[in-house]
């Protein structure tokens, strides 16, 4: 879009000019990030005045703000510069109001001085949101611009993950075996997932230790079942005890080594295996991404051969169809996006996909070699000539190893600041896996996915 300026010779009493916005949530949280107004009457997940609803209220500069908009793009347009500007407030605007703001020229005062009628309404009802009158010093010499390319700006909002812990609210909570959760970040997480109703913890470890980390958390545990055990791997040990006779919908590891609690879940004897490899799964929730990306293996098949990557793909689609996805779109990942005899993840990559295309793989679609940008990018994907209905859009990303998974997510929590969801899978029940530098929010989405997965393959939850 080409803007045209109107100088002030130009310009004309009675001329007018407008521009249409929808409000979203986005909008309002960038609004308080700038302006420093973190009013919670104006963002989605707040109650900010106390009445049982939570309201998204637009705040009131933000609406005055798109006048200025008007006139700093349309009319005078480019070169425009502000003297004063008086509001009234009649109204107000929600997220997902479409508003009009509108200015017309009602004075001119030379040299340059131009007096204008501001409004903004909303067009469903034709209310008025804000009326009020501008001064603005208008440009003295005619001017063109191509719309200008802003820096974009992504809200560091996981909205994603948001949408999983409303689904998993409404579920019967999942009775969860907790191994070790003896310091205040593993049993927090777990206390936080009581509190939101999605599991009800059962504390398998030592006493002392789950107290202490109880009092510096500064919660109680009264009511809180706790199994004193001494040691992690008798821990853990127990923990498998109480699935395996039906205490338990599912596991969640506290302070311990995953070895310790992954070796109690394999043992041949009372274990949790169920004829599929134990295979784990990074549900990432990325700022600005239209969908959660799951990320799979990066956390315990280091170097997995076909039969591995064929349960890492299965369960993987079991748990993106668990989440919400219909029919997930699966990359499996190489360094090319063509076969190559002399890179083993690339022939692995075909396999897979045509054994999907066969249906020894079920559930959802799988194409593979995809190199990471024509997985996630349809320009890449159309740049070298990809036709799949997965380059571009793929839902799940099948890593060729350990190390290229546990670096992708990585890059991506760090640098992309997404949060992680940790679940590993091909066992009796979903054992949540949280490293120690998730946050609250890592781990109660951990906990979502896995009592959504239980809810939909069976047990409890149901």
């Amino acid at each position: 879009m080409q803007y045209h300026n109107t100088p002030f010779d130009q310009l004309r009493v009675g001329d007018t000019a407008e521009l249409k916005r929808l409000c979203t949530e986005d909008d309002f949280l960038v609004f308080a990030a700038n302006s420093g107004n973190h009013n919670p009457l104006h963002l989605a997940r707040e109650d900010g005045d106390g009445d049982g609803q939570n309201e998204a209220i637009a705040p009131a500069l933000f609406v005055g703000a798109l006048v200025s908009a008007v006139l700093g793009n349309i009319l005078p347009g480019a070169g425009t510069m502000y003297r004063s500007q008086k509001f009234e407030f009649a109204d107000r605007a929600l997220a997902g109001e479409e508003l009009l703001a509108r200015v017309r020229v009602v004075e001119k005062r030379p040299p340059r001085d131009v007096v204008l009628e501001t409004s903004v309404t909303r067009p469903r009802d034709g209310a008025t949101i804000v009326s009020g009158t501008a001064v603005v010093i208008a440009p003295d010499r005619a001017m063109s611009f191509q719309e200008l390319e802003v820096p974009g700006l992504v809200v560091q909002r996981h909205r994603h993950f948001d949408a999983l812990l409303d689904k998993s609210r409404p579920l019967p909570p999942i009775p969860t075996a907790v191994v070790a959760p003896e310091d205040p970040n593993s049993l927090g997480g777990a206390l936080l997932a009581a509190r939101e109703t999605i599991i009800t913890p059962i504390l398998v470890g030592c006493p002392d230790k789950i107290t202490r980390a109880a009092h510096e958390l500064g919660q109680p545990l009264a009511g809180v079942e706790i199994v004193p055990v001494e040691g992690h791997a008798e821990a853990a040990g127990k923990a498998v005890d109480l699935v395996v006779d039906g205490q338990a919908g599912a596991l969640m590891k506290g302070h311990l080594h995953t070895d310790d609690l992954l070796r109690a879940a394999l043992r041949h004897d009372r274990g949790l295996r169920i004829g599929r490899r134990f295979t784990h799964v990074f549900v990432m929730d990325i700022p600005g991404q239209p969908h959660p990306l799951l990320v799979t293996d990066a956390a315990i098949n280091i170097e997995p051969d076909l039969p591995t990557k064929i349960d890492i793909t299965q369960n993987a689609i079991d748990l993106a169809i668990s989440i919400g996805m219909k029919t997930p779109k699966v990359g499996v990942l190489s360094a090319v996006e063509t076969v190559n005899p002399a890179i083993r993840s690339s022939i692995d990559a075909a396999l897979l996909s045509k054994m999907a295309e066969r249906g020894q793989i079920k559930g959802g679609l799988v194409d593979g070699p995809l190199a990471m940008d024509n997985a996630v990018s349809m320009a890449a994907a159309r740049t070298k000539g990809i036709v799949s209905p997965v380059a571009g859009q793929a839902d799940i990303l099948v890593v060729p190893n350990l190390d290229a998974g546990n670096m992708l997510a990585k890059q991506l929590t760090y640098i992309a600041h997404a949060e992680a969801a940790g679940v590993v899978l091909g066992a009796k029940v979903p054992i949540v896996l949280n490293s120690r530098a998730d946050d609250d929010k890592a781990r109660l989405a951990s906990c979502a996915v896995a009592a959504l997965h239980a809810a939909r393959i069976g047990g409890f939850g149901q």
